[in-house]
């Protein structure tokens, strides 16, 4: 399963499974946010995305059906050139084609794709031609001249640099199309741009079976602009049989609970309780009960797109079901060979921790084996 943080997403899996955002479950799938967990990671949305197919709301300690929150203005990045750009296409109902033929018409190519990383933040125009075309964009989507050339950032350097939008950072980690961006929809663009995560704890605790039952997370989040107020989190779980049924939020007010079947993650939205001043800190922490699934769990990972402070995996063991051996690993992003891979010892109280300090981003996983002797510490489950 993986989680999610900013990291943004969580991730537990079983055999054969790839696991992972927080990001923030996802912690072997169910993977936080920039664990991810992708962990794993949160996010915020200007439009609610229309309802996944096999969506449902699950019910949290009351019992009650928790609806999908409103639009957050904020997080829209309509004061950033991309954010400036892509409300000015959707409000002039142009696509990409349309725009880069009618440059092309005024003597100016540029390509479909390389509007679309304009827009998504991935690139900016910074050439005499992109510059151009910048001028004519603005009298094509019909906003005052210079209204675009003025959000355009200083000149980036050339070579492998992080992108530095929500969308981008989240995209070098888990890659195009990923289960989260799916989960999120229209709100993966804007996934948890206001606030970064400071610290995390993650509490993952198996079952007699070797089947996840439960994580905890505790997310310390600073505000990157004032009035950051929510924080949006995906966990994914490899197993579908493996449901949450219980959820308790204990820093933060639960707004929006919403398990995905078909995509075997739950979207979480928590709000603070208050607007955050800019680089105010404050503190979330939920846990997730799980139902039981068909195959043991046999790893948790949290991807995260931004450097942490402090990052904190604890894995409970059931007595009856001790593994035999269990290492830390890192991956560069989702699907990369793990790296760095470490044994970690198993304590009296049944858990094996891993601490980093200046987590950088990426995929941190904990994996672990059963035997298959006489019934006893090693022996796999079931």
């Amino acid at each position: 399963m993986s989680s999610d943080t900013q990291t943004d997403e969580a991730h537990a899996t079983g055999p054969g499974s790839t696991g992972a955002q927080a990001t923030n479950p996802r912690a072997s799938d169910p993977r936080a946010t920039e664990a991810r967990s992708t962990p794993a990671p949160h996010t915020e949305a200007h439009a609610t995305p229309a309802p996944h197919a096999g969506a449902h709301a699950t019910a949290a300690r009351t019992g009650e059906a928790l609806t999908t929150s409103a639009l957050h203005a904020a997080a829209t990045g309509a004061d950033t050139f991309p954010g400036v750009l892509r409300e000015a296409l959707n409000r002039r109902g142009l696509s990409l084609e349309r725009v880069s033929e009618r440059l092309r018409v005024r003597g100016i190519t540029i390509s479909q794709a390389t509007l679309s990383s304009w827009q998504r933040g991935r690139s900016q125009p910074e050439r005499a031609r992109s510059l151009q075309a910048v001028d004519v964009l603005e009298e094509i989507l019909e906003l005052p001249a210079g209204s675009l050339r003025s959000l355009l950032g200083p000149r980036r350097p050339r070579g492998r640099t992080t992108p530095p939008d929500a969308e981008g950072a989240a995209l070098q980690i888990l890659g195009e199309d990923s289960v989260v961006e799916k989960a999120l929809g229209a709100r993966f663009r804007h996934f948890n741009q206001e606030t970064s995560s400071l610290m995390v704890h993650d509490i993952v605790r198996v079952g007699e079976t070797g089947t996840l039952s439960g994580i905890s997370t505790t997310n310390v989040l600073r505000a990157k602009r004032a009035g950051a107020d929510r924080a949006v989190f995906v966990l994914s779980f490899d197993d579908e049989a493996a449901e949450p049924v219980d959820i308790r939020v204990t820093c933060g007010r639960l707004a929006e609970a919403t398990y995905l079947k078909g995509l075997k993650s739950l979207v979480l939205e928590i709000h603070f309780g208050r607007e955050l001043a800019k680089l105010d800190t404050t503190v979330v922490s939920y846990a997730v009960e799980v139902s039981p699934s068909e195959t043991p769990a046999t790893h948790y990972e949290r991807w995260s797109r931004t450097n942490l402070h402090e990052y904190l995996q604890q894995v409970f063991f059931h007595p009856g079901a001790l593994p035999a051996d269990c290492h830390r690993y890192v991956r560069e992003k989702v699907g990369d060979p793990p790296r760095g891979r470490r044994r970690i010892p198993l304590s009296d109280a049944h858990d094996v921790h891993v601490l980093t300090s200046r987590c950088k981003p990426g995929v941190h996983g904990v994996a672990w084996e059963y035997g298959t002797g006489p019934s006893g510490t090693g022996d796999r489950p079931g």
